[in-house]
């Protein structure tokens, strides 16, 4: 009977440091990280009082358009490293009161004691998946429509040689192509059958009909290659379906921030089918929506591994020493994607070999801390 009240008491307790933890452990995050979004705001405001003066933005727009939509974006781009900021200066904390020896002393093991650091970090890992993937695409089309109205001029695109593949086998080319007239020059479509090709057809303008949703091909020729019998036709004028329209040139990789998820996978399938020389580029943010959260719980078990030690420095010490091998780890993020992005590392590898090596080093720092 002992026994059990024993056990139900330790329970008890154990419980009761579990939200304790959880409690410090968010508490801290949420408050450092809003008062880095309200500094963050102040400096804005000061950068583009003179835009919003200048276009009369509205103070509805201003507030509701912009800066609403500007904060998840800042949430969670700096949420990786308030995460550890949080972490080091709660824990340690708690290690210079020698609330952490008591703990241990009372019979909680190091890898329990770190069960309440794992949870809240994957809550933070949770709410920056779903903002970076869901909630941030979202904010993101309002505040670029704000931009583009009141802060910078909409872009324009004007490219020559253009290579595109819009369906398995058919890839279209244009010399010229300019989205302000919406019109293109000297056009050509191949379609092939395995290695032999089919049909070819060729303009000397392209224009869009955006009433129609339809291409207007003008002064074409059209050529069918088949086994037995072969055609040609010529013309002033066809209207056609291409397989894309004027948009598809002004993709631009940092549209990938008004995508969420399901339609940036999507995109990154129809680059693979086109055979788009950016793809990489593409494949390389898909990726960091995933591996990204992660960063999270590595930090957190780096930021308890350094911390919970007492030491002579204090919390300067152990936050001196965690910022180095956060900036290190940032630094090896954004090394390795300009690597998979210009270079012949492959993306996936790329953009997870920082957590990799990280969760690594994370799992020597929690072996070798204080038991």
């Amino acid at each position: 009977m002992k026994g059990v009240r024993f056990s139900q008491l330790n329970s008890m307790k154990l419980m009761t440091i579990d939200r304790y933890i959880i409690k410090k452990f968010l508490g801290t995050f949420f408050f450092s990280i809003i008062l880095l979004v309200f500094i963050i705001i102040v400096f804005d405001i000061s950068e583009h009082i003179d835009e919003f003066l200048k276009h009369d933005a509205p103070l509805k727009a201003i507030i509701f358009d912009y800066y609403l939509n500007f904060i998840p974006h800042f949430v969670n781009l700096f949420s990786y490293l308030f995460v550890f900021i949080a972490v080091i200066f709660f824990t340690s904390r708690m290690a210079s009161d020698t609330e952490i020896i008591a703990i241990l002393s009372s019979g909680i093991s190091f890898r329990r004691m770190l069960l309440p650091y794992i949870v809240a970090a994957f809550i933070l890992a949770l709410m920056s998946f779903f903002l970076g993937n869901f909630v941030i695409p979202y904010t993101n089309r309002g505040k670029l429509e704000f931009e583009n109205r009141y802060l910078r001029d909409p872009k324009t695109f004007n490219d020559m040689n253009i290579h595109k593949q819009v369906n398995p086998g058919v890839f279209l080319y244009f010399e010229n192509f300019n989205t302000q007239t919406k019109k293109g020059w000297k056009f050509s479509m191949e379609k092939f059958r395995g290695r032999e090709l089919i049909y070819k057809l060729s303009s000397e303008e392209a224009d869009w009909d955006s009433i129609k949703s339809k291409w207007v091909l003008r002064h074409y020729f059209s050529r069918s290659l088949g086994s037995m019998k072969e055609s040609i036709h010529k013309g002033e004028k066809l209207d056609t379906i291409l397989g894309l329209r004027p948009t598809d040139f002004m993709e631009d990789i940092e549209n990938v921030a008004i995508m969420n998820f399901f339609t940036l996978r999507k995109l990154i399938q129809m680059k693979k089918l086109r055979g788009d020389p950016d793809l990489i580029k593409y494949e390389v943010k898909g990726y960091e929506r995933v591996a990204y959260p992660f960063a999270t719980i590595i930090l957190t078990l780096i930021g308890v591994a350094v911390s919970s030690r007492k030491v002579r420095g204090g919390i300067g010490f152990n936050l001196g020493l965690g910022l180095a091998l956060t900036f290190i780890y940032i630094l090896f993020m954004q090394v390795f994607t300009v690597l998979a992005t210009f270079g012949n590392f492959p993306p996936l590898l790329a953009v997870w070999f920082p957590n990799i090596l990280f969760g690594i080093i994370a799992l020597i720092l929690v072996r070798l801390a204080p038991k």
